[in-house]
């Protein structure tokens, strides 16, 4: 049998799983880069797709995205788009901040301690993908609970075209202008946040949309 003929009778290969992008980003990251590996593997040995939405690594499951992985400073993260609706036997997930609602992290800080922890990785992975599949959802906290930071308030109250635009924003994009605004410490912080995002606001935009 000639070799042609041989090759003709393989089964066809599978298309890879993994994402060009991410490939690119993984080699020019200067940090974790060993854990992020790690973390990817891990997440590929489960039934996810490999995507790249703001400029991370992003896991999806029927198009619904489970988790990131986040390069921080002093840790690398997993990070389950709804990780408050996930069991927590081992004491890992932690909130972002503390006006976090939906997210949740597994924070890591070596290639070792992800070995050892990586059963346990796995099972939150596992669960986050059954939540997606029962069709769970979060239920957030409505916007009249939220309380409007009072640089913003100001703001609004003396421009009307700016409440109006306000006004009509999403539910969603006005709590995380609530959020990202009161995140700041300081009075002088949150009024040059605020100054900040007028243009995103009168455009009708989140404040981190583009």
């Amino acid at each position: 049998m000639s070799a042609k003929l041989r090759f003709a009778n393989l089964p066809p290969m599978a298309p890879s799983r993994t994402n060009a992008q991410v490939d690119a980003y993984l080699k020019k990251s200067k940090k974790w880069q060993e854990e992020l590996q790690q973390l990817r593997t891990i997440l590929l040995s489960l039934p996810l797709t490999e995507e790249f939405k703001w400029s991370k690594p992003c896991y999806t499951f029927q198009e619904a995205n489970v988790v990131i992985l986040l390069p921080l400073k002093e840790y690398c993260a997993l990070l389950f788009a709804k990780g408050a609706l996930l069991k927590d036997p081992h004491h890992l997930l932690v909130k972002a901040g503390e006006n976090t609602q939906a997210a949740r992290q597994i924070r890591l800080t070596s290639a070792r301690e992800i070995t050892a922890k990586k059963a346990a990785l796995k099972a939150y992975i596992q669960n986050a993908i059954q939540v997606e599949k029962a069709g769970l959802e979060v239920t957030y906290k409505k916007i009249s609970e939220f309380k409007v930071p009072e640089e913003l308030q100001k703001q609004l109250d003396r421009d009307p075209a700016l409440k109006k635009a306000f006004t009509a924003l999403t539910p969603g994009r006005q709590r995380a202008y609530f959020i990202h605004i009161s995140g700041a410490k300081q009075s002088a912080t949150r009024e040059s946040r605020v100054q900040k995002c007028l243009p995103q606001i009168l455009k009708g935009k989140g404040y981190n949309e583009q």
